[in-house]
């Protein structure tokens, strides 16, 4: 989750109030957030010959882009502490009466085809604001927008450059600028070899840099603005004297350029001369349809049962009284004028983390407090946990094998082609392995079908351990199947493999008898048994197979319930494997399916 730092002082200036790092850590938890650090009493760094102030350091969740920036953290709780209400924000017309416009040329469908803007009037820029600012753009590039792949900002003083402006994408030998903090011209081929080693820019030249053609954006006097999503020009470059801010945003992801564009109006109109206003920009492209007026501040309607928040939370409130802790979380809630059961709400433009009625029901819960839900056991037996019949059954397995002294191994589940079946004599039908349509590497081909293969590499790269190894896995491989609705079927199998300077044969045979014994199934030795189809058990029976030492190899064969099958192999392996997993010393395995037993 995101970390934000804040400036302590600053911020409970902004709360009105002085916490105690323990009120403020409780304030933070009730909230949602958590308190990570508080520098009060830490060594901080110099900056600019100054000590840096003590900070708090806030981590937020993921979803909540209203909240990587100090001014987002600042509005949220004191909403929450109910020290001001939820901000209405506007959009309000240009002072000469006429909007600024951005008109789309055609060919940026082939390299970003969207953009997104909006103009900050009057805003009043501090040291600490102008910082926030900047670092919300960075925070917004970093997360959501995916590195910029996804998103980019750009913002340039209005004041500097003239409209109409105008979107394009050129062959990068046309575009030609001072970049930002430079002092000569570049075109676009030589902006890219001169950010090539750069640490911060250098990240992401490749986002364009293979394009025939990059995204430029200019003003009425072919001014470039802005080479997204690289670099700005330096011509328009924003100060702490900016009175006037146009955002421009180009992006491949259209829900994502309009929560980013929200999030920067949201939090930076409050400084403007009339507060939580906009002006607005006319988008012109016909082209792909999408002319308009951007942003669209109108609050989202979404309805919640209020039947719905009382069971999830175990409470029986009011439709009023949710509306109002509604209200401590940003949101506009009312009651529904035609249904009791409903709620209202006009989600703020904040909040686009909010997708459904589970979300204004984990608010809910929120501003009521976690603390103060009722502790009950549910009805429910579907909420009591208890483990999966297979995994139990293989824990039985996991004891009884580490009890007689073999150690667990848990190898990858994915292997080459020839471990799972040339290297251990073994040959594929082409209706078993599941194979990776891309492997990155010829270890990773195939999903096993066998443990065997795992277990016989950990032993490959621990024999200079003292011999014997005892190493056992119990785990899933994996089937084509044909019946299944994804084809595949796993299967949970029971691997276990004895390496000394004897075979071992015994000792893996005594394993089986002793995992048999704890299944509750029995070894049926006398011919009466065998014969008798009523009788449940197993035995084993000759098994000849190119994997395993001719005549040193047998099937484990179960019946239940009548019905006969062989569950799996066990014998002392063929030289061949041996040297395949390069292995000097004998080794006898032992695979069995365990799906059999449940």
């Amino acid at each position: 989750m995101p970390t934000i730092s804040c400036d302590k002082v600053e911020l409970y200036k902004a709360l009105g109030k002085d916490f105690t790092t323990e009120e403020f850590d409780e304030l933070c938890f009730e909230f949602g957030i958590e308190l990570d650090e508080d520098t009060t009493d830490q060594k901080r760094p110099i900056v600019d010959g100054v000590e840096e102030p003590p900070q708090l350091k806030i981590e937020i969740p993921a979803n909540r882009y209203d909240m990587v920036c100090f001014e987002g953290i600042a509005r949220a709780l004191n909403v929450f502490l109910q020290r001001m209400k939820p901000p209405s924000f506007r959009v309000i017309a240009p002072p000469e009466g006429e909007l600024q416009t951005m008109v789309v040329k055609e060919d940026t469908t082939r390299i970003r085809p969207l953009i997104s803007c909006a103009i900050l009037r009057g805003i009043t820029f501090t040291k600490d604001r102008y910082a926030s600012f900047i670092a919300l753009q960075d925070k917004l590039h970093a997360n959501l927008a995916r590195q910029r792949t996804l998103v980019s900002v750009g913002t340039h003083d209005l004041d500097t450059i003239k409209g109409p402006f105008t979107y394009e994408a050129l062959p990068p030998e046309e575009i030609n600028f001072v970049p930002l903090n430079q002092t000569n011209k570049m075109n676009g081929k030589e902006l890219m070899e001169y950010y090539d080693k750069d640490k911060h820019l250098g990240k992401f030249l490749h986002i364009i840099r293979d394009s025939p053609v990059y995204p430029v954006i200019y003003d009425a006097n072919r001014t470039v603005l802005s080479l997204p999503p690289i670099i700005n020009g330096d011509h328009s470059k924003i100060t702490l004297n900016t009175r006037n801010i146009l955002i421009e945003i180009t992006a491949t992801d259209q829900t994502k350029v309009e929560i980013v564009n929200h999030i920067l109006c949201a939090m930076f109109s409050e400084y403007c001369d009339t507060p939580f206003t906009v002006e607005p920009v006319q988008i012109i492209s016909p082209h792909n349809h999408a002319s308009r007026q951007s942003p669209d501040l109108t609050p989202r309607e979404i309805q919640a049962s209020v039947a719905y928040i009382n069971s999830c939370c175990g409470l029986d409130l009011p439709a009023t009284e949710i509306c109002h802790l509604l209200t401590r979380m940003g949101h506009h809630a009312v009651p529904s004028p035609t249904d009791p059961d409903l709620v209202d709400i006009a989600v703020p433009i904040t909040r686009a983390d909010v997708l459904h009625q589970a979300d204004i029901m984990e608010d809910v819960a929120v501003a009521y407090g976690f603390n103060r839900l009722p502790r009950y056991y549910p009805n429910s037996s579907a909420a009591v946990g208890a483990a999966l019949p297979m995994n139990k059954l293989g824990d039985v397995v996991r004891i009884e094998s580490a009890t007689a002294g073999w150690t667990e191994v848990m190898p990858l589940i994915l292997c080459s082609h020839d471990e799972n079946f040339a290297w251990l004599n073994r040959v594929d039908d082409g209706t078993t392995a599941v194979r990776l349509a891309n492997p990155k590497s010829a270890e990773y081909q195939i999903v096993r079908t066998s443990l065997l293969p795992g277990v016989l590499k950990t032993i490959r790269e621990n024999k200079h351990r003292a011999v014997p190894l005892k190493v056992f896995e119990v785990s899933d491989v994996c089937f084509k199947d044909e019946t299944r609705e994804r084809k595949t079927r796993n299967e949970r199998h029971f691997c276990a493999a004895w390496y000394g300077k004897s075979s071992g044969f015994e000792v893996v045979h005594g394993l089986l008898d002793r995992v048999l014994a704890m299944l509750n199934v029995r070894f049926l030795m006398e011919a009466k048994e065998l014969d008798d189809a009523t009788v449940d058990g197993y035995w084993i029976e000759e098994f000849d197979h190119p994997t395993f030492f001719v005549g040193h190899a047998a099937s484990v064969v179960v019946r239940q319930d009548g019905q006969k099958q062989v569950v799996g192999h066990f014998g002392i392996l063929h030289p061949t494997v041996l040297k395949n997993f390069e292995l000097p010393y004998p080794v006898s395995a032992l695979e069995i399916n365990l799906e059999v037993f449940l």
